[in-house]
């Protein structure tokens, strides 16, 4: 590797080198690619390899993180999170039950929920977090239906090039609250896409956007 390259790598910290192990080991495999920590599947504890399918439940302990990939999607999922897969390739679901959630998509219908949302996608990426009477979403690029669980009145189909509608979705009160991105990067998405043999829309855009955190 020329040293340009191991420069840059040091500079992302340990994602950076997660980035070269993952990068090299190809061609992208449907299944887990990295643990850190605790993580169960279907309540047995995980390793790397094992497949994920529709109908799995991936769920990660304090201080743990897994990165998966399923068909043409890839997720990582930060600690103490719950994601239940269902549906079917056509028409796939996916619950955040609790805890933060970056996910990539391909092409096909894809519906997410959190505690408070319901978010109608096809081939974006999306971070979400889920509390018991909140959830985030950032649409960080792509087309999506969000609609709020509280108030389906107010669903809204919107588009975005770089992280530039996040929201709060809340139980009540004012129930859907712009706000900023945060705690996901590009990087990560980067990461996540060179899986399935994608890029994000921002680098195919000539990567006239910035790094954001």
């Amino acid at each position: 590797m020329k040293r340009r390259d191991l420069l840059t790598l040091a500079a992302l910290g340990p994602l950076g080198w997660m980035m070269h192990t993952l990068a090299a080991d190809t061609p992208a495999k449907t299944g887990i690619r990295t643990i850190k920590g605790t993580v169960m599947l279907n309540g047995k504890p995980a390793q790397p390899g094992m497949p994920v399918v529709l109908g799995d439940v991936i769920e990660t302990g304090p201080d743990s993180q897994v990165i998966y990939v399923v068909d043409s999607d890839a997720f990582l999922q930060r600690a103490n999170s719950r994601v239940e897969l269902g549906g079917n390739p056509l028409k796939r679901i996916l619950r955040l039950t609790t805890g933060a959630l970056l996910g990539v998509f391909g092409k096909g219908d894809t519906t997410l929920h959190t505690s408070t949302a319901t978010i109608g996608i096809r081939g974006t990426a999306c971070y979400m977090e889920c509390e018991p009477a909140r959830s985030y979403v950032c649409l960080c690029y792509g087309e999506a239906e969000l609609t709020p669980d509280a108030a389906p009145e107010m669903a809204m189909r919107y588009h975005t090039q770089h992280h530039e509608k996040p929201y709060w979705i809340l139980k009540d009160g004012a129930v859907m609250v712009p706000t900023t991105a945060i705690n996901h990067s590009d990087a990560e998405l980067e990461l996540l896409e060179s899986l399935v043999g994608r890029v994000p829309a921002f680098v195919r855009d000539n990567s006239k956007f910035g790094r954001r955190y």
